[in-house]
């Protein structure tokens, strides 16, 4: 005769199944993390590493797109890196290190962008919606509030009384 399988042990196959899955995503995730993404050794200066750290960090990856170069472990932000490492050292501002850069890949490199003429609809977009939704919303409250003492339907109930 074959064997009877209950409901449980079809949930502890499946219970097994996806441990073991997230078992290995954990060290997949782990190993990730153990790849060091800056081979660089330590600027000499304190200043001018704090420096380099910040940079990196408000600069956006250009293969990844969503990803500073300090946190991307693509050679495009090795290089990246290794640029502001080099301009640091050079003895340029942050100011110049960061036009240039843009003057090569344009406004999108910088995770914040900065405010022009350009670019003032994105700054502006969030408070106009706001605005116009404050607009749409009194309109739409105050033509209800005029429409309730105008209302003299008959409601069912009071047809059958």
């Amino acid at each position: 005769m074959g064997k009877t399988v209950s409901a449980f042990d079809g949930a502890a196959q499946v219970s097994g199944m996806s441990c073991r899955f997230a078992l290995a995503m954990l060290l997949v995730g782990f190993a990730s993390l153990a790849v060091a993404v800056d081979k660089f050794e330590p600027l000499p200066d304190g200043a001018q590493q704090q420096r380099y750290l910040g940079l990196t960090h408000e600069l956006r990856c250009v293969q990844c797109q969503n990803e500073t170069i300090a946190d991307s472990p693509v050679e495009v932000a090795a290089d990246l890196r290794r640029e502001v490492r080099e301009a640091i050292q050079a003895g340029k501002t942050d100011d110049e290190i960061r036009d240039g850069l843009v003057s090569r890949y344009g406004e999108f490199i910088l995770f914040k962008p900065r405010w022009s003429t350009r670019n003032a609809l994105l700054w502006l977009a969030p408070g106009l919606m706001m605005l116009v939704g404050l607009v749409v919303g009194f309109n739409i409250v105050r033509r209800r509030a005029q429409l309730l003492p105008v209302d003299d339907s008959v409601v069912e109930e009071e047809e059958r009384t």
